[in-house]
C-alpha cells in the first residue's frame, strides 16, 4: 500500500471498512452450521429431545405452551424452535432478580430528583 496524505485519510478508511466488512460475510459464509439445528421431530422425537412423555408434550401443544406445526394430523416440531423456547422459559435466579430491582430504584431515585 503506497503513502496516504492526511486529506486521504478519510477515503482509506472508508476502503478499510469496506474490507473489513467483506471479510465478516466471508467468515460468516465459512461458518459451520449445525446440520441438526432445523431438523423437524416428530412428537416421540420431540418428547424425546426435551425428556418429557408424549403425553406432556400434547398437553402443552393443547394450551398452546410450545412451538408446534400441524400439518394435517399429525404434530410436527423444528428443534431449533423448541431450544428457543427451552431458553425463553429460562428463570431467573435470586441475584439477577436483585439486581434489576436496584437498577429499577437507582432510575426511580433519579426520576424523584428531576421532578
Amino acid at each position: 500500500m503506497e503513502p496516504f496524505s492526511f486529506e486521504k485519510l478519510p477515503e482509506v478508511i472508508r476502503i478499510l471498512f469496506e474490507k473489513v466488512e467483506r471479510i465478516e460475510e466471508l467468515l460468516l459464509e465459512l461458518r459451520p452450521k449445525d446440520p441438526n439445528e432445523n431438523d423437524i421431530l416428530t412428537i416421540q422425537e420431540a418428547a424425546n429431545f426435551l425428556k418429557i412423555s408424549v403425553a406432556a408434550i400434547y398437553t402443552k401443544v393443547s394450551r398452546q405452551e410450545i412451538p408446534v406445526s400441524k400439518p394435517g394430523k399429525r404434530l410436527y416440531f423444528n428443534k431449533s424452535d423448541l431450544k428457543k423456547w427451552i431458553i425463553a422459559s429460562r428463570k431467573k435466579t435470586v441475584l439477577e432478580i436483585r439486581k434489576e430491582a436496584e437498577e429499577r430504584m437507582k432510575i426511580l431515585n433519579k426520576h424523584k430528583n428531576f421532578v
